[in-house]
């Protein structure tokens, strides 16, 4: 028989109280700590509840933090949008870069060189090849986005072939933070020059964020969280709608018997759906995959704001690449000790339960 103290111990070895999500994004807590609060005694259990009271205000402190950082982006990012535009500039020709200005040493220069001199005899044998048609210059950097979009899994995933056609028209990709005093929010601006598929200029993703403990659970609150979103309307050019398939359908007349081809349109797969999310249930209730496809959207914009925005050139060269499949190697480590620890929780419980 294990007595209450070999149980602590047991706590002890399971390092630290790390909550499991279920399928909702909701911690669940491991049963064997509510069993094991339930059997301290009555004097110590008032004292746990003071120590919760500290924590709840401990999680006020931290929610008033995280506050002051989204104001400090807020602020930073201002500093960094003339740089963003001068990046938005090269891709896309209106600025040539100075030579000053594209010096870079680099780690791979050796490899570099190689490269540059099997460059450098292809091009001789081009030259000789085109000599009557001489080739223009590219503009800034070709298809600087849609390259990073295609790179990219968790956006390739979204990528169709007919979205690539447009994509190839996104200028720059910005970031902008609420101001203050209003709700905590960021917006995605995905710029666009002139094309044939719609008339925007600009195409927006809102980002609704809640930075303050939940009443009903404050000790899951582990800094803001994306709570809601909203896209824009896209005045497609006639007939130009990605988001959207026309197919025709045989229909038999029930009485006479004859039969007629109906043509309607149907949702198709495309990046462009992105704009149209779907909507936060108020009440919480929503579906499981409505639920999966909220969460994903979740990340996605998450991901835009802090990855894909400020590292754009590391992602087009493959650089950031790398280290992403670091990070998800690192991850993949910690779901191997998050199943041991569930493993030991469970011997917890099993403990816990053994002492009524």
């Amino acid at each position: 028989m294990i007595n209450l103290q070999q149980c602590s111990l047991l706590v002890l070895a399971g390092k630290r109280d790390q909550g499991m999500l279920n399928p909702g994004g909701q911690i669940e807590r491991p049963v064997g700590i509510h069993i094991l609060e339930s059997m301290l005694p009555k004097v110590v259990k008032r004292r746990v509840h003071a120590l919760k009271r500290l924590q709840v205000q401990c999680a006020n402190i931290e929610a008033k933090f995280y506050e002051e950082v989204h104001e400090l982006e807020r602020k930073y990012a201002a500093l960094y949008q003339p740089l963003f535009d001068k990046r938005r500039d090269f891709v896309t020709g209106t600025v040539e870069p100075t030579d000053e200005e594209c010096e870079w040493h680099s780690d791979r220069e050796e490899e570099e060189e190689l490269a540059e001199e099997v460059k450098e005899k292809a091009a001789i044998e081009d030259a000789k090849k085109e000599e009557a048609t001489p080739r223009e210059d590219p503009k800034g950097i070709p298809e600087f986005w849609l390259t990073i979009f295609k790179s990219v899994d968790m956006l390739s995933d979204m990528l169709q072939e007919h979205d690539e056609p447009i994509l190839k028209h996104l200028k720059d990709i910005q970031v902008k933070f609420s101001e203050p005093g209003q709700p905590m929010s960021f917006t995605l601006e995905f710029h666009f020059e002139s094309n044939g598929y719609f008339n925007n200029a600009v195409l927006t993703k809102v980002y609704r964020m809640k930075s303050e403990p939940d009443d009903s659970d404050p000790f899951s609150f582990e800094g803001p969280e994306i709570i809601d979103c909203e896209g824009c309307q896209i005045d497609w050019h006639k007939g130009k709608d990605v988001t959207v398939k026309t197919i025709k359908k045989k229909q038999k007349h029930k009485g006479r018997g004859t039969v007629r081809t109906v043509t309607k349109q149907v949702p198709n797969d495309s990046f462009f759906n992105f704009f149209n999310p779907v909507k936060a249930s108020p009440d919480g209730e929503m579906d499981e995959d409505s639920e999966f496809t909220l969460a994903t959207d979740f990340e996605i914009g998450h991901f835009f704001r802090e990855r894909i925005v400020p590292r754009a050139v590391l992602y087009f060269t493959g650089e950031a690449l790398e280290d992403d499949e670091s990070v998800s190697v690192s991850s993949n480590v910690r779901l191997l000790l998050d199943t041991e620890k569930s493993t030991v929780w469970d011997e917890i419980t099993q403990c816990t339960l053994s002492l009524e």
